[in-house]
């Protein structure tokens, strides 16, 4: 295996000295321009690597900003990421992302990985089944902060960054009540994650205070996947007085039930009126496009990730601030307007 190629050999070929080639070589302002021209020419023609790793390593620093996210093939994640990439990339920082595909197990094994890489600080959307933050209790005790968004729960260690849930879910279903709908059901995610339980308590509330039911029968339980939307579509054809507003805590799920019922001939917004939650790109390639809920992703990862470095950098102290609370917007389009609004 070829030797690597060190500072110590360029300063040796150059006849300076190793201090000057490394001020040169990280563009210190007291070498002159020819000179650090000289020395990177010769750095490049000799295959000289910077060892950034050893280098940060000297700083208790390594550069690099841990990831984990329930899944990768989501719609809404992807915008995230591409927040944190922006961000991360004008800072000079490099994330490294996992996904824990829904598990808690899996979340475990990678907040491990995370904390044997060294990174400076962890930014993570909790898997359905996560019910404790015990596994990133490595984090706490040596002070590596986290953030959590999108998916959370209480702990006076990191900070939050989320959405008004209950509010949003409380719009969604006022839309609907305001289209006429008066038997609405709602297709919800897992309530042990509080941002479905959010959206599920602003459809209860928003329908007490317009004097509607609460039906159980009316609300499902599910994993909001593709099948999930089929599934609630056969539920409704069922029922012997089906609902006339449907309201689902994801986009992708609410489009897979739409395309189900209007194969079986129900008219939307005619017969059913539906909104959806997320805003992602599937909800305008369905017709009639979706009424959703605006979720600003991209702001979201940036926001995270920019809180991070700012913390790091001694900007902001994140453990002062519990909950970073973004705006939300109700997108109506035709799946659900009956009226002009």
């Amino acid at each position: 295996m070829e030797k690597e190629v060190t500072i110590y050999d360029i300063a040796k070929l150059l006849q300076l000295s190793p201090a000057t080639v490394s001020r040169a070589l990280n563009d210190h302002p007291a070498i002159n321009s020819n000179t650090k021209d000289i020395i990177a020419s010769k750095a490049q023609e000799m295959g000289y690597r910077s060892n950034r790793f050893a280098s940060n390593l000297r700083r208790q620093r390594t550069s690099t900003i841990g990831v984990i996210v329930p899944r990768l093939d989501s719609a809404f994640m992807s915008t995230v990421l591409a927040g944190m990439e922006k961000v991360a990339n004008e800072a000079s920082y490099n994330l490294i992302i996992s996904q824990s595909l829904e598990s808690v197990r899996k979340e475990m094994a990678n907040a491990k990985t995370m904390f044997d890489s060294r990174v400076d600080g962890l930014l993570v959307s909790l898997a359905s089944d996560t019910d404790t933050l015990d596994h990133f209790d490595t984090f706490f005790r040596k002070g590596i902060p986290m953030i959590l968004f999108d998916r959370v729960m209480p702990q006076q260690n990191c900070t939050s960054i989320v959405i008004d849930n209950v509010k949003a879910g409380y719009d969604a279903t006022a839309h609907l009540i305001g289209q006429g709908c008066q038997r609405i059901m709602h297709v919800a995610g897992s309530i042990r994650r509080s941002v479905y339980a959010d959206r599920l308590k602003g459809y209860k509330l928003a329908l007490l205070d317009h004097n509607l039911p609460v039906d159980d029968s009316l609300l499902r339980i599910t994993n909001l996947t593709r099948q999930d939307g089929l599934d609630a579509a056969a539920a409704i054809r069922r029922m012997d007085t089906p609902p006339d507003g449907l309201f689902v805590a994801s986009d992708f799920c609410a489009v897979s039930c739409m395309g189900a019922l209007m194969q079986e001939g129900v008219s939307i917004p005619g017969d059913l009126a539906v909104v959806g939650f997320n805003d992602d790109p599937v909800a305008q390639v369905i017709q009639p496009s979706l009424t959703t809920i605006h979720y600003p992703g991209q702001e979201m990862g940036e926001i995270a990730v920019q809180s991070l470095i700012n913390h790091l950098n001694g900007r902001l102290r994140i453990s002062t601030t519990n909950t970073i609370l973004l705006n939300y917007e109700l997108i109506v389009r035709n799946s659900s307007r009956r009226t002009e609004s």
